[in-house]
Formats: C-alpha cells, sequence, structure tokens
C-alpha cells in the first residue's frame, strides 16, 4: 500500500446511535466510570476474525497541520499497510475537539470508525463544557495509548525575551500586553498557557485558534506572542528560526530537546504539563474488535519508520493495552481537573 491510500475524508452526516446518552457521568466521579466502563475489555481477547472487512474511517477532532494530524497519518498509513485495507483520514476540527469526538461516538460501534484522541476530548472537557453530545467516558472504550509529547513553550523572534526567567520579567511588567495562542479552548496548549500564568503569577490573554496549525501561522507571522505548541508542530520552525524555543513542559528533559530546559528548571517549580494521543473506538464494540485493533495498533507503533518519525518530531510512541489505557485516563482526569479549576479557565 502507497500512502495515496490515506484519504482526507469529506464526512458526511452520521446518524446517532439509538440510545446513546450523553454526558451522564459527573465530572468528578469519571474516573471512577472509566474503570466500570472498562472493566469488560481488560483481558486480551483474540482477534475478530475478518477485521476489518471494509476500508476504516480514522477521526481526527483537528484540522490539519497540528499533532494530531502528523500522530494521525502516521498510524494510518501503517495500519492499512499491515491491513492491506483502506484506512480514511478524516479531519473534524472545532470546539476543542468536541466535534470530531461527536461524530466518532454517534458513528456504528463495528470498529470501523475510530478516533484519535488527546487528554483535551478524554479528560478535560468535560470540566470545562457544561454540556457536551457526547460522554467522553461512556461513549468510548479505550484502545491504546499512542503517543506522549511535550510541548514546548515558543516565542516570536521579535518578543524581548530569550529564556522562561525573562519572559516571566516581561509579562510582570506588561501584565494583558502578551498573547498567546492555542490550538483551541480547554486543550492542551491553552491549559499549559494556564498553568504557567497561575504559578509563574503573570496576566496574559488568551486567543484561541481551531487547530494548531492556524494558531502557529498567527504566531509566526508576529499576530501573538508566544504559544504552547506541542513538538511535532513546532520543530520545523524552531529549526528555521521562525520561532524561538525556550523550554519543554515535560517533567524532565525530552528527547530531541535535550539542549532545552524544562520550564520547571528554567524558573517556574513545580510546573509540568505533557499533551498524549489515544485510539479509542465508539462504546459497544466488541472485545474481539478492541483486541484487535490493540494488536495492530502495537504492531504499527514498532515499525521502525514511525519510531523514527516520532523521535524527529520530540513524540515519544507508548502502546499497551486497553486496560494500561484506561489507566492512564484514569490518573490524567483529576490531574487536568485541577488544573482548570485552579486556573479558572473557560472555553471562549
Amino acid at each position: 500500500m502507497s500512502i495515496a491510500l490515506i484519504r482526507i475524508g469529506t464526512g458526511g452526516a452520521v446518524p446517532r446511535r439509538p440510545g446513546a446518552v450523553r454526558t451522564s457521568c459527573i465530572p468528578g466521579i469519571l474516573a471512577g466510570c472509566l474503570l466500570a466502563v472498562t472493566v469488560a475489555y481488560t483481558a486480551s481477547p483474540a482477534a475478530a476474525a475478518g477485521y476489518p472487512s471494509r476500508p476504516v474511517r480514522l477521526v481526527l477532532a483537528f484540522p490539519p497541520g497540528g499533532a494530531s494530524d502528523f500522530v494521525g497519518r502516521l498510524i494510518a498509513l501503517r495500519l492499512g499497510e499491515q491491513w492491506s485495507q483502506t484506512v480514511l483520514v478524516d479531519n473534524r476540527g472545532g470546539a476543542g475537539g468536541n466535534v470530531g469526538a461527536e461524530i466518532a461516538a454517534r458513528a456504528p460501534a463495528d470498529g470501523h470508525t475510530m478516533l484519535l484522541a488527546n487528554n483535551g476530548i478524554l479528560a478535560a472537557n468535560a470540566v470545562l463544557y457544561p454540556k457536551l453530545a457526547y460522554d467522553p467516558v461512556r461513549d468510548f472504550i479505550p484502545v491504546t495509548l499512542i503517543a506522549l509529547q511535550p510541548n514546548v513553550l515558543v516565542v516570536h523572534p521579535s518578543v524581548p525575551a530569550s529564556n522562561v526567567r525573562e519572559l516571566v520579567a516581561l509579562a510582570r511588567a506588561r501584565p494583558g500586553q502578551l498573547n498567546y495562542a492555542s490550538s483551541g479552548s480547554g486543550l492542551a496548549a491553552h491549559l499549559a498557557a494556564e498553568l504557567f500564568s497561575s504559578l509563574a503569577r503573570v496576566q496574559m490573554v488568551h486567543v484561541p485558534y481551531k487547530g494548531a496549525g492556524p494558531a502557529l501561522t498567527d504566531l509566526i507571522s508576529g499576530q501573538t506572542q508566544l504559544m504552547f505548541a506541542t513538538s511535532t508542530s513546532v520543530v520545523p520552525h524552531v529549526k528555521s528560526g521562525r520561532l524561538r524555543a525556550l523550554a519543554t513542559t515535560a517533567a524532565k528533559r525530552s528527547a530531541g530537546f535535550e539542549d532545552l530546559p524544562t520550564v520547571a528548571e528554567a524558573g517556574v517549580p513545580g510546573f509540568e504539563a505533557t499533551s498524549w494521543h489515544g485510539i479509542v473506538l465508539p462504546a459497544g464494540a466488541t472485545p474481539g474488535v478492541v483486541g484487535a485493533l490493540s494488536t495492530a495498533l502495537n504492531q504499527a507503533l514498532k515499525h521502525p519508520e514511525l519510531r523514527e518519525r516520532f523521535a524527529q518530531a520530540g513524540a515519544e510512541p507508548v502502546g499497551g493495552t486497553p486496560a494500561q489505557f484506561a489507566a492512564h485516563i484514569r490518573a490524567e482526569i483529576p490531574r487536568w481537573e485541577k488544573v482548570i479549576r485552579q486556573s479558572g479557565a473557560k472555553p471562549e
């Protein structure tokens, strides 16, 4: 199979699955709900015979050009080659990932529509948005955690700050005058900046976009001054000199950015904000299909070319079982809920 088999879907209306009720889990007890929903998938079921039997759609809940698009297309390519089957990439950006997530939640639960979800869709949005058209826990079955990515704090070259301490001093001297871009309200880039503002005691203005691509375009043009961008989306712009990287957001220095300090060691103690991506299926998918897809994804994540592409972009391939991914989500829900509550972050 060649890359031509990965097509961008035009997307049509997807009928709502009968009985799909939205947001029945209260944010404070989402982790407990997730445990109940995924208990039937903790075993290692045998592969579903004949799956996939036709082209598979991978819904990306963000526009082209961002981290989700980068990760999703690499995964789609590898799965297509393994299955000798077409994998359709369907970008459905909007509302912090909620548009694409709702489309995937409404799809038939036969394994032929999957969603590349992230910490926003599965851990933060239920706290940020008072009403969701999907339930991040009850409407999806975790399959495999695909990748971890540190964000990178980048500034436009015109910003007179060469390190984090200088940026903090500048922001304190100009309260409310620095604009930071994000890929959407409530997403990792937004929450990372809100956490930074809270810990550094600075006031900055949030400018949300419909995806990392448009946000980076305006940052590069100087319309905004800084951004906490995913490593995959920002690497080429840092290398070209169009943006200046100040620090990474993980707890320790990241592969591919060994020369960059973390935000915590560069002057804002206690700061950590790592993005992640994982594949989920609509609730109702059988254990056989979930197991078959998890097996295929873990095989794809071992491919040398994929691992090399991830490493070049500063992303860490993960893999693992549905139960391990569910445990990861359970740990992330209260962490991001705390960030949202403390920062007062709201969708705009």
